[in-house]
Formats: structure tokens, sequence, C-alpha cells
């Protein structure tokens, strides 16, 4: 098998400009944090990647991260916060200025538009959204009649990520991984991602079983510690004071700007 084991210095490359990042994990559990690191500070010293599309299932502190750095245009996500620890202030800060654009999704049409892509077809129908305001919001989301009961029915477009970043408990060196229990959709984005990056707490020699496999792998990347300040059970929880410090010091772009040269620190 090939080994797929590579640095954080060679993986930030695989995220394109203008390209859709997926980023694994849920709200506050096992956020690539230590890839976004890496990746801001790619974009520090070439000023590449820009122009993001971030395609997250749930947004958190990971993403608030990247629309501060300023890479960031759009987002298409269901919920972008940061739980009992308040609002994603960078996020708040621009959506409520019109700086960034925010595409309207719920559970309904992301976990649908993956569906689509995973079945290598351009759209995945549902009774979703019918009879609400959110088509108004959506006009590219259209409306199908099912050719068997004439019933109307929401034809969500396929969603197909550039690039999703993924971060385990265990991987091995060819990319086979353990997630955990909470696995969010990170089986469904590894599968309908073109490229997926790997960072992992762990490499071992072998597994004994894997959640992700490595036909859908293309780079890994050992990150102890990858998730925090988010957790990673059974390894770690989450270190409240972090986020705590986090929305207490920053609110805007003059605050976030102060706040990141410590937060880039390896």
């Amino acid at each position: 098998m090939i080994d797929k084991r590579s640095t954080f210095r060679e993986a930030v490359k695989l995220v394109p400009s203008g390209g859709k990042l997926a980023l694994g994990g849920m709200t506050n559990y096992r956020r690539p944090i230590t890839f976004v690191r890496a990746l801001i500070n790619h974009y520090q010293e070439t000023g590449e990647p820009k122009d993001l599309t971030l395609v997250n299932f749930t947004a958190g502190l990971e993403s608030d991260l990247l629309v501060g750095a300023g890479m960031v245009s759009r987002v298409r996500t269901c919920y972008f916060g940061l739980e009992i620890f308040g609002l994603a202030p960078m996020f708040t800060y621009y959506a409520n200025r019109g700086e960034i654009e925010v595409i309207e999704e719920t559970e309904a049409s992301l976990a649908l538009g993956l569906r689509a892509t995973l079945a290598g077809i351009g759209f995945m129908p549902a009774r979703a959204w019918i009879g609400t305001d959110l088509p108004q919001l959506r006009p590219d989301v259209r409306t199908i009649t099912d050719p068997y009961t004439e019933e109307k029915l929401m034809a969500f477009p396929a969603i197909k990520p550039d690039v999703a970043v993924i971060h385990a408990i265990k991987a091995d060196r060819e990319g086979n991984a353990i997630i955990g229990n909470n696995k969010g959709v990170d089986e469904e984005l590894t599968l309908a991602a073109d490229k997926v990056i790997l960072t992992t707490e762990e490499i071992v020699p072998q597994l004994e079983r894997a959640d992700l496999i490595t036909q859908f792998i293309d780079t890994v990347v050992q990150a102890k510690n990858g998730a925090l300040p988010t957790s990673c059970h059974p390894l770690y929880q989450i270190d409240g004071e972090a986020l705590l410090e986090y929305v207490e010091q920053v609110s805007d772009p003059i605050s976030f700007a102060a706040y990141l040269p410590g937060f880039l620190k390896f």
C-alpha cells in the first residue's frame, strides 16, 4: 500500500483558491484546528488560498478563524456558532454587514446535496422545504414533479467539496482511520470530496478496523492535540477556557488581528 504521510506545509497546498472547503467534525468536537492554523500561516505567507466557500454541516471555531483571516467569501452551513460559548464573532461581524455571502442551508439540503454526489447524480429529490419560504432564498433549488405520483418535490443540487479535512483519533500510514462514534457527516464528506486531507492524533503501523479507508484519502498528517481547543473524545475534552478567551477577546477585525498571532504559534 502507498505511504500517504505528509507535512502540513505540503497538505495546505491541496486547498485551491476559489474552492469549496469542507471541515470535518461537529460543532465543538473533533475540528481540524491545527490544520486551520497551518492554512492561515500559508495564506499569510503566500496569499493563497483565498475566496473560499466553506461547506460545513456545522461551522464553529475552525471556520470563524478562517473568516476572520479574510480567506472566506461565502458560507454554506446550517449552523455557525460556538454553542454554549456564544456566537462566532467574526462570522457574526461580517455577516451582519453583508460582507460575506451566506447561502441558506438546512440539515436536509446539505445531507441531500451530499447524497446526490454520492449517488453520482445532479440532484436529490425530497419533500424538505415544501411549504416554506426557503425556496425564495435559494432560487437554484428547483422543484420537480414525481413522474409516478405527480407529487411536487424539491430538487436539491449535488454538493461536491473540492477538499475535505477530517481529524481522526488514529490512522495508519495509508490513510485508514478511526474517527470515533460521533462521526457527523465525515464519512460522507470523505466520499464526496475531490481530495481528502486526514489529520490524526496518532499514526500506527496497522489498524484492526477503520471508519475511513485509504482509497478515499489523499494525504495523512500527524497532529497531536490537533483538535484543541475543541474536544477529541476519548482523548481529551473541550478547553472551555480557551474558547471563552476567544469570544471575550475577539469582536471585530482589530481585536481579531490582535488575537491571531498567539493562535498561529505551533
